[in-house]
């Protein structure tokens, strides 16, 4: 492979002018296409076999109509202290209030409190539902300020009034903040790596190219494929994370090779050949843990996790042609400045002066080039390079291994073990800070109507095999209205056809608590004792309350599985990446601390409350169902990358001729940088997510920043070598029946040290340049 790659990177740095365009002419009709594309739909979230779910389709089937998909809005009044709504005064504000939010265009109904008996018993509360022709994402500024503007008329006559409902979301979100903070963050931290302008902005450039053609191609294929506004989020962020590590991991190989003494269109070549051979396994890394999101059942998630799969096989792509082609481009723009200057002194004398020159300005490197070492040979070669905060760092590990893999190991262990009492569910409006009109409308239903009046359960009832079914379902409803922690049930709604009906029953529970799901699983419990009792008729629990705890047991059910299918695939191929057996079982025990650790951190601050108040965290409660798979298949990918970025340069040196201890150092040397380049870009980007005042988006800042940290610092850059230092030259011991068996891919260029002289300097002159050094220092 690194051969075919050293070719690909040679072709794309002399024919840089075709591979630009013809990566342009495919943005641009990419572009033109999702232009003319009917564009992303709102996708209904589903989840098959769950009991919610199956309740929903039938409602849908039996109820045509009635399960439509319009926006509502609620907007609750509170008398002031010591009067209530029923109040001359205060029920005739309510009613011009009703009057005001019944206007507008788009308003199918409003249900007037005091005809739907939505006024608490004590009288302090009422509530109006306002329902609208169109789903929450076509619903107007004008019709939110429209219900904001009757609000306003009602506080004006002494009532507290608040609002919430889906037609008032906007689904604002982070709206791409997170985003541009992450690309101001990553040119300041490219810049001070590199010391470049060029070399600082060019990961980024390749990055958003890649990341603006995803997301057209995402555009284009979402009507055909049945793509959502929402799949493309995950292919956006990870496309932007992986496109900057990549270019990144290119760029700094490059800048290396050139130090040797290699000419511009060779140090391409060999970047592409070694650094683009990493770059392809960690991208095939990352593809498996999103590809390996089909295993949980989520059609949303599935289709979220492998157009991300399809950003990430565009950013290697870009990787290996794009990045060769600008350094084709700019070939001595995103060298240091020391090694311009030098390049520009050497373009200006004769070839006698070329070579002293760039003997110079190597030398001011420090960066000695000796022999080529023969594969297996263990001497050094030549003298020793320069050292860097990476090799003190390295040599610090080395030389205190086991206290360094202790503390690594026993700290991630104590961060993780609150990770055991994590309990999932799906945070709604009680999550949110209390300065927002949805947590006070929350909290005001809650204390006039009771804790479960904010998340009632719905029980579908078929009766179809029913000789009487108005009976039937009259059992049913009164064996759940005297189940212990009911407090109220609804009538029964019959369809048409007389064969189903629904009803409500509010817990006395709110929808978060603990109990409220031991009151789900005791309906279901109950069921077939009541079922015996009326023949021919079923009834299923639905409802918002019933699904998020039906989701959070299926993605709890689905963690272990996919933990199993990703790390093991992982492992298998990083087995044939570094030809090791134990390095890759390092790799993915690693990962499963840091992962561990980091869902620990965060049932701590969101779940258990110590900390909160440092990240704006108002309420504590479950965390969000799809959190662990999300946090395990995003950080999954940037794991494995750091992963591979750094041991690859370690098995390089290895083969290359070094001792075990000696090219862990070098792999410090040459990676170290670029990893924690890479780590703290990311890190930057996930944080900014935490000032959300959203608690969701919150929780999800948190985690990933959190793992990528614990995962970067304290697994690749102390555990690793530490383990890698106590297990010496049989860190790389592979059986011989099974190096035979695994394929040779060669990620660490060994091909390239044996290719003849003639080669090696293959390839027509550039005209454009200044005549290439072919000699080596």
């Amino acid at each position: 492979m690194a051969t075919f790659l050293w070719r690909l990177g040679r072709l794309a740095f002399r024919r840089r002018g075709y591979v630009a365009l013809m990566w342009l002419a495919v943005l641009a009709a990419v572009g033109l296409g999702a232009l003319q594309a009917p564009g992303a739909t709102d996708e209904e979230f589903s989840m098959p076999g769950i009991e919610s779910q199956k309740a929903y389709d039938l409602m849908q089937e039996r109820f045509p109509g009635a399960a439509a998909d319009g926006a509502t809005a609620r907007v609750v009044f509170v008398a002031p202290d010591g009067r209530k709504v029923t109040a001359d005064a205060e029920k005739a504000a309510i009613e011009d209030a009703v009057d005001a939010l019944g206007d507008g265009s788009q308003v199918a109904g409003v249900a007037d409190p005091f005809e739907a008996k939505a006024v608490s018993k004590d009288g302090s509360t009422a509530y109006a539902t306002v329902t609208y022709k169109v789903t929450s994402n076509d619903v107007t500024d004008a019709s939110r300020t429209a219900v904001e503007k009757a609000a306003d008329q009602a506080r004006e006559a002494g009532l507290t009034v608040e609002t919430g409902g889906s037609a008032l979301d906007s689904g604002a979100g982070a709206g791409g903040v997170a985003e541009i903070i992450g690309i101001a963050v990553a040119a300041v931290v490219l810049l001070v790596t590199f010391g470049s302008l060029a070399a600082a902005g060019l990961p980024l450039l390749t990055a958003i190219l890649g990341v603006g053609l995803s997301m057209f191609t995402i555009t284009v294929l979402s009507d055909a494929l049945g793509l959502s506004t929402s799949t493309g989020t995950l292919a956006m962020m990870l496309g932007l994370a992986v496109g900057i590590d990549y270019a990144l991991f290119v760029v700094s190989r490059y800048r290396e090779e050139r130090a040797k003494g290699h000419a511009p269109e060779e140090a391409a070549g060999l970047a592409v050949g070694t650094a683009g051979s990493a770059v392809v396994f960690a991208g095939l890394t990352v593809v498996i843990a999103l590809a390996g999101l089909t295993v949980v059942g989520i059609p949303m998630l599935t289709k979220m996790g492998l157009t991300a799969a399809g950003a990430v096989i565009v950013a290697v792509v870009i990787a290996l042609t794009v990045v060769p082609a600008l350094l084709g481009f700019w070939p001595n723009a995103v060298l240091p400045r020391a090694a311009r200057k030098g390049t520009e002194r050497v373009g200006k004398a004769g070839a006698r002066g070329r070579v002293l020159l760039v003997k110079r300005v190597v030398a001011g490197k420090k960066a000695v080039t000796g022999r080529r070492v023969r594969t297996g040979d263990r001497t050094t070669a030549g003298p020793s390079e320069s050292d860097n905060h990476g090799t003190r760092w390295a040599r610090f590990v080395l030389r205190r291994p086991i206290p360094v893999l202790l503390l690594g190991v026993v700290g991630l262990g104590a961060l993780a073990i609150p990770m055991t009492q994590l309990e999932l569910g799906m945070p709604g409006d009680e999550a949110k800070s209390t300065s927002t009109t949805e947590r006070r409308a929350y909290d005001a239903l809650a204390e006039g109507f009771g804790p479960g009046f904010n998340g009632p359960l719905t029980i579908v009832v078929d009766a179809k095999g029913s000789t009487d079914a108005e009976a039937t379902v009259s059992t049913v409803n009164q064996e759940i209205a005297g189940t212990d922690g009911i407090v109220s049930v609804s009538t029964p709604r019959f369809n048409k056809a007389g064969d189903t009906a629904v009803f409500t029953a509010t817990p006395a529970t709110s929808p978060t608590d603990e109990r409220t799901k031991t009151l789900v699983k005791t309906i279901r419990g109950e069921r077939p004792g009541i079922e015996s009792a009326v023949e021919g008729t079923t009834f299923e629990v639905t409802g918002t309350t019933a699904l998020n705890i039906d989701i959070a047991a299926k993605v709890q059910s689905a963690l272990v599985p996919y933990l199993i299918t990703v790390v093991g695939l992982a492992v298998v191929l990083l087995l044939i990446v570094f030809r090791s057996l134990l390095v890759p079982l390092k790799a993915a025990l690693g990962f499963l601390l840091s992962v561990l650790a980091a869902l620990g951190a965060v049932v701590l601050v969101f779940q258990q409350g110590h900390g909160a108040g440092l990240f704006g965290v108002e309420q504590t409660g479950p965390i969000m169902s799809l959190m662990p798979i999300f946090l395990v298949g995003i950080v999954f990918g940037l794991a494995m990358d750091y992963e591979v970025f750094l041991v690859t340069r370690m098995r390089e040196a290895y083969v290359h001729g070094e001792p075990a201890e000696k090219a862990i150092v070098s792999g410090f040397r040459h990676s170290a940088r670029v990893v924690v380049a890479a780590a703290l870009i990311m890190i930057a980007v996930f944080a900014g997510f935490i000032g959300e005042s959203d608690s969701m988006i919150k929780m999800i800042g948190f985690g990933l920043a959190t793992a990528v940290l614990l995962d970067a610092f304290v697994v690749r850059m102390a555990i690793v070598p530490a383990v890698l230092a106590l297990l010496g030259d049989r860190a790389w011991w592979l059986p011989k029946r099974l190096d035979r068996w695994l394929p040779n891919v060669d990620v660490e260029g060994e091909a390239l040290t044996r290719r003849p002289d003639a080669e090696t300097r293959a390839g027509d002159p550039d005209p454009t340049q200044d005549e290439p050094v072919e000699a080596r220092v």
